[in-house]
């Protein structure tokens, strides 16, 4: 499949995030999630898909904080935390991690409550990716 047919696959996902959304992919015949974004569903093979809200709650499984050498437009970023977070729904994202309270990184390890973090829609529009900070246990 060309890369042009698989660019709309994520709009309804980024567009969620351009409105401080975070949403998953949902079968309408079997009920269950699945992330990224798919033509079929991976358990029953219905192309009857469409998107539900998450809760924004999930578990950092592994991360990494990236410290130079840097791809192509993030160098002013530098540091920043990527990590893949297992939403309490069941999917696995990949995402970007907020600093801790303390401004670095160092809060964060395996295992630790994440939740999802809106940014701004215009940043969204720009470069949309899913963020999550440390989950404090105190409201949004």
């Amino acid at each position: 499949m060309s890369e042009q047919a698989l660019s709309g696959l994520a709009d309804a996902f980024n567009e969620a995030l351009v409105e401080g959304r975070l949403t998953i992919q949902s079968c309408n015949d079997c009920g269950k999630p699945n992330m990224w974004p798919r033509y079929r569903c991976p358990f029953c093979q219905s192309a009857d898909l469409g998107w539900k809200e998450a809760d924004g709650m999930g578990t950092l499984v592994s991360y990494s904080i990236v410290r130079g050498v840097p791809p192509k437009g993030f160098e002013d970023e530098l540091p920043y935390g990527l990590g893949v977070i297992k939403l309490d729904e069941g999917v696995q994202l990949l995402a970007r991690l907020e600093r801790d309270a303390d401004g670095g990184f160092d809060g964060y390890e395996c295992d630790a409550a994440v939740r999802f973090s809106p940014h701004p829609a215009e940043e969204m529009r720009e470069r949309p990716v899913a963020w999550f900070r440390l989950d404090s246990g105190e409201g949004p």
